[in-house]
């Protein structure tokens, strides 16, 4: 036996090996030791086939402007003060207006030099004026806007897929899409509430101090001091657990925002044995959390989130290390959803559930029963076929396409491809046209063995001639399968990677294993007649 076709038969022994090492946590995964587990995933199965949740969510991108544009105010505000600009007022409008009132000209024309200095990328509006006040109105560029718009949608995303990531969802498929929209689908989700729950919070974390001299009743009936507003505090009864909203005026101007932390932990208070969840700043934050509580002290913080407040502790002394705690009687289940999402961050603007649907495991399994049905009929005829039609070269055909579809399998494993409804479709596709290429050379054969050449000429000959033919075709299919993989969404993208990994497979298996079984055959033998 020649040198050549040693190695070449140690490759593909390697192959078969690494395929079935690869697979065996796919069909034996409770009997394998744990390390095996841990060196080779099992196959992993798509929304389609597993079950799970498939959510579309719409992204308000209106809410982000005016977010940015309170920003804007507040970042303005702190500006006139510090050039010594005397205004009346400085307020946002509706429109996704800022307005500046002042008293006189003069300080109109300073407040538009600021304004073009710092913020270039607003546009001056029309002056309006009642005699005694001047009020100057400024608004976002419409470039300006569809930046933020697009930023909003591109943060959104990757907020998503920070909270999926620590939800621990295997092979989540998260995906822009048109119209501000995100596609989200959650394969094995047991618990879809909890998912909606952790996906759809906007979590804006921010501290408020509270306004002591103010009276909640007042605020109730809508009587409010200048700068203040009204929210309700969530206290649950740890005996009932019933969930009790206590009304509290706290300042409008945040002191701190969640966007100065750096970390959350769940953690357990020992004196009543419940969970809370631990936060700290980073140094900014930490800065800036040492100086609120040091002007602040014997007064009340609210800390809230979603414009609830979770607690409002009272300051007793100046807190320099940079770390609070959040705690409102919660479940360890709510507290772990609440580091959760304030360590992936706050949306930049809130969310709303267009489509929710939710898969069950069953129609997943239905599904795969129908799918390996399909694949393994197809085999069937495939392989009858080729026994009818070429006879012992046939069966040199249907062992390259078992190993195709082993390689398939193994490939998908190995690269942590997810396995979908239209993959499987994929999978059939290949099925047929793993035996093309063999078909190719096998013509060829019968071409030469007519005009009278040996059989390992006529072998020879077969494969040469054929090859850029095979490589041809496939590169055309595979360049396709790609382009699918690009841009195609999540049912055309399984179906584009089995695609992809069949024709790598059966080329490797039509030009190199075939060409083996043949080499073996004739090596040493002189063969008068092929049986093709």
């Amino acid at each position: 036996m020649s040198n050549s076709i040693k190695l070449r038969g140690l490759l593909v022994l390697f192959c078969l090996v690494l395929s079935i090492v690869s697979l065996a946590p796919t069909f034996m995964k409770d009997s394998l030791p744990g390390w095996w587990q841990d060196a080779f995933d099992p196959i992993h199965l798509g929304l389609d086939l597993q079950g799970g949740m498939h959510l579309v969510l719409g992204v308000e991108v209106d809410k982000a402007v005016e977010s940015r544009l309170d920003s804007v105010v507040d970042q303005m505000e702190s500006m006139l003060r510090d050039e010594d600009i005397i205004f009346k007022r400085i307020e946002r409008l509706s429109g996704e207006r800022i307005a500046i009132t002042v008293y006189d000209d003069d300080a109109a024309a300073e407040i538009d030099a600021l304004v073009q200095e710092k913020f270039p990328n607003m546009e001056p509006m029309t002056l309006a004026g009642d005699g005694h006040y001047i009020q100057k109105c400024y608004r976002f560029s419409d470039k300006e806007i569809a930046n933020i718009k697009d930023y909003a949608v591109r943060q959104a995303l990757e907020t998503m897929r920070n909270r999926v990531d620590q939800f621990g969802v295997s092979e989540p498929v998260l995906q822009r899409q048109s119209d501000n929209r995100i596609l989200i689908q959650l394969p094995g989700v047991k618990d879809p509430q909890r998912a909606i729950d952790l996906l759809g919070k906007t979590a804006r974390l921010e501290f408020h101090m509270v306004a002591e001299k103010a009276d909640p009743q007042q605020a109730v009936k809508g009587i409010l001091p200048a700068g203040t507003q009204l929210l309700y505090e969530r206290h649950v009864d740890p005996r009932t657990k019933v969930v009790k909203e206590i009304p509290l005026v706290v300042f409008k101007k945040a002191a701190i925002t969640g966007d100065l932390l750096s970390d959350a932990q769940v953690r357990i208070d020992t004196r009543f044995n419940e969970p809370y969840v631990a936060i700290d700043f980073n140094s900014v934050g930490a800065q800036r959390f040492d100086q609120v509580t040091a002007a602040n002290v014997g007064k009340r913080m609210a800390i809230v989130l979603d414009d609830t407040i979770y607690s409002a502790p009272n300051i007793r002394e100046r807190i320099s290390g940079g770390s609070a705690q959040i705690s409102g009687s919660f479940t360890e289940q709510e507290a772990t959803d609440l580091a959760i999402i304030l360590r992936a961050g706050s949306l930049p603007a809130p969310v709303k559930i267009l489509e929710d649907r939710t898969v069950g495991p069953s129609l997943g399994r239905d599904s795969i029963d129908q799918g390996v049905e399909s694949v393994l009929i197809g085999a069937v005829l495939v392989v009858l076929m080729m026994l009818l039609y070429y006879r012992g070269a046939g069966l040199v055909a249907n062992v390259a396409l078992t190993l195709n579809l082993l390689f398939i399998m193994a490939m998908m494993t190995m690269f942590k491809a997810t396995l979908t409804l239209p993959g499987l479709a994929g999978i059939v596709l290949t099925v047929g046209m793993a035996v093309d290429a063999n078909v190719l050379i096998f013509e060829r054969v019968r071409e030469e063995l007519r005009f009278g050449k040996s059989a390992r000429v006529a072998i020879d000959a077969g494969f040469s001639k054929a090859f850029v033919t095979i490589v041809d075709a496939n590169i055309t299919t595979l360049i396709a399968a790609l382009v699918l993989f690009q841009f195609g969404t999540g049912p055309v993208k399984g179906f584009a990677v089995t695609l992809t990994v069949g024709i790598v497979a059966s080329m490797f298996t039509a030009i190199f294993v075939s060409r083996l079984i043949f080499d073996l055959f004739l090596d040493g033998r002189q063969v008068k007649k092929l049986s093709i």
